[in-house]
């Protein structure tokens, strides 16, 4: 094994490439001056993605010494141990860690590329978490073609990017993830902070220019957005780190890079002159988490002004967090002129009908479901939909509502109270009290009957009235079959249910999730005269304007015939652009002149 670089660093890692082919890390932790029970542990959970995930399940071989002689270790509980050494003497910890989870939260090692966040790799040395931490990853360990990116500051790296980087503490460390690998990289400057764009299994038809392009103007836009008086971002550098899949979507955010994952034909296309609808959604991906810098990262629920890594860390503040950085994602996009009215209208309609047409949105409010985040919005099953609503939209939905309402009075818009809040909480800590107050200090009234109806209540939100007063018309279209008979399904040469929803039409005949669909009965047909469906858009094929019908079901290997009556046509909304003089500011993000209050932002 070639010798570990030696700094100076309370705490010290150095990652190797065990075995690719087994997607094993080696991972050999120095700690220079250890405690005499001294105590490690793997977090359960990763910030930015609320759920206890048990990294320590694929932590295995751990051993200790001091001195090169062993030393006794016991487990504490399911990711905690304890080494009783010698106090002041290095202590030396090796283990492996298996790393086969391709998504942006934990840690991944092949032939081809790798991945690792510090939550699923680093143990904690307790105790020492605010002392300096270094990173070392061995270059001779990795494929020679490989390199590596992060946002850790580099202490003695090699052109590849192997080396040693260093951190001033383990939530520093756990929140840069490392990307390895033959990628491609690129760098922009947006207001004079360096970025890197990193993007790995990309398609010889990916355009990086045009994703370099876009993703300048975002961060442009953001950082006007959040510091109009031309003060000091929060960062220096940024890295996007983009994992390109046959299959795949998401996003994590950390303080100065984020993890990003999306299907490789989202990417941008050379030649391509249409932005599509898959690169569209990337871009708002990258505007989310990019976001994310400001808003969760650094002004972030109070709850999280440390890091509790051994369990739940509940908060009642994910529909702001997560929920008004969803509202900004798309509008961002708007703004630097990335989506045009028409298309950001088409985004803001799809994200109505998700909340309309979960019937969950009636039985969970916007702050409950931050809290339940842990135990359901990421264990989400075939009750989902009925019993839970997405912190997500509704908050996306919340922070229009809030928006629309401040520009109505003429005094502020949720801009101004975005940035006041930045400034009130000092980019630190922030409870529902601050963005109440800053709120009335905007608009010299308070807002307790709209928190309490819209983030605290069920009921509908207010969404028609205000989009009208702005200029923007609610209209209608048909729904598509399965939401009008209140299913989810999955069509792929047969229709198989995946939700069945709370009230509708398929509930009431008695469909259960897990059912195939085979067949419909046309009312009064002989025996023999039903018909085989593959889609839904089969019903009005076989059965016209016939009204009740017979569902053919197959469930648990037994044939099922159910009395089906399919409802009145249902609809969901399309927004449409009809006076844009008065959409215009909001659309543009600049304040209105001063206009009456609209009456209807008051009710739940």
């Amino acid at each position: 094994m070639p010798a570990a670089i030696r700094l100076p660093a309370a705490v010290h890692y150095r990652v190797e490439a065990a075995d690719l082919h087994a997607h094993l890390f080696r991972v050999t932790l120095t700690i220079a001056a250890p405690a005499t029970a001294q105590r490690v542990s793997l977090p359960v959970w990763i910030p930015g993605s609320y759920l206890v995930r048990e990294f320590a399940r694929h932590l295995q071989r751990l051993t200790a010494r001091q001195r090169g002689r062993p030393v006794a270790l016991r487990q504490l509980d399911k990711c905690a141990w304890q080494i009783d050494c010698r106090p002041g003497v290095p202590l030396v910890l090796e283990y492996e860690v298996y790393a086969f989870d391709n998504s942006v939260r934990a840690c991944w090692l092949d032939a081809q590329r790798g991945f690792l966040n510090g939550t699923g790799l680093c143990l904690r040395a307790e105790g020492l978490e605010d002392q300096a931490h270094a990173l070392e990853l061995a270059a001779a360990s990795f494929p020679r073609c490989w390199s590596a990116a992060t946002a850790l500051r580099a202490q003695k790296t090699d052109k590849r990017g192997f080396g040693l980087y260093l951190a001033d503490g383990y939530d520093t460390l756990t929140d840069s993830p490392v990307e390895l690998g033959t990628f491609w990289s690129g760098d922009f400057t947006a207001r004079g902070i360096p970025h890197r764009f990193v993007v790995a299994g990309a398609a010889a038809s990916f355009d990086s220019a045009r994703l370099l392009a876009d993703a300048q103007r975002i961060c442009e836009a953001q950082i006007d957005f959040w510091h109009p008086d031309g003060s000091a971002p929060p960062h220096d550098r940024y890295v996007f780190m983009l994992n390109a899949v046959d299959d795949g979507y998401g996003g994590l955010e950390h303080r100065h890079s984020t993890a990003l994952l999306c299907t490789r034909r989202d990417l941008p296309r050379r030649g391509e002159a249409k932005q599509s609808e898959g690169y569209t959604t990337l871009l708002g991906l990258i505007s989310h988490e990019y976001f994310h810098t400001w808003n969760v990262k650094r002004l972030r629920p109070a709850e999280f002004a440390r890091y509790d890594y051994t369990q739940e860390n509940y908060t009642r503040l994910l529909w702001f967090f997560e929920g008004f950085t969803s509202y900004y994602d798309d509008l961002m996009l708007r703004r630097c002129g990335l989506l045009d009215d028409a298309g950001y209208l088409r985004l803001l309609s799809k994200t109505i009908n998700q909340v309309q047409q979960a019937p969950g949105r009636l039985l969970q409010s916007a702050a409950e479901a931050s809290f339940d985040a842990w135990v359901k919005y990421y264990r989400q099953d075939e009750n989902t939909a009925n019993a839970t609503i997405s912190y997500y939209t509704k908050g996306a939905l919340i922070a229009l509502c809030f928006d629309l309402s401040l520009r109505s009075a003429g005094s502020a818009t949720l801009d101004d109270a975005m940035r006041a809040l930045w400034r009130r909480c000092a980019a630190g800590p922030m409870r529902e009290q601050d963005f109440a107050e800053t709120l009335q200090a905007l608009a010299g009234r308070g807002f307790a009957t709209e928190l309490a109806a819209w983030v605290h209540g069920t009921g509908e939100l207010p969404l028609a009235p205000l989009l009208g007063a702005h200029g923007v018309e609610v209209a209608t279209d048909p729904s598509q079959p399965a939401q009008r008979l209140g299913l989810r399904v999955a069509e792929n040469n047969g229709v198989q249910v995946k939700m069945v929803l709370r009230g509708g039409a398929a509930e009431r005949a008695g469909f259960a999730a897990g059912d195939e669909w085979i067949g419909i009965e046309p009312p009064g047909k002989a025996a023999g005269s039903g018909w085989r469906i593959t889609k839904l858009d089969d019903l009005a094929l076989y059965l016209g304007s016939e009204r009740k019908a017979t569902a053919l079901v197959a469930r648990d290997r037994r044939l099922l015939r159910l009395p089906l009556e399919l409802p009145e046509q249902d609809s969901t909304w399309r927004l449409t652009l009809h006076d844009p003089a008065r959409a215009a500011p909001w659309l543009d993000g600049v304040k209105a002149p001063q206009a009456k209050p609209v009456r209807a932002a008051r009710r739940g």
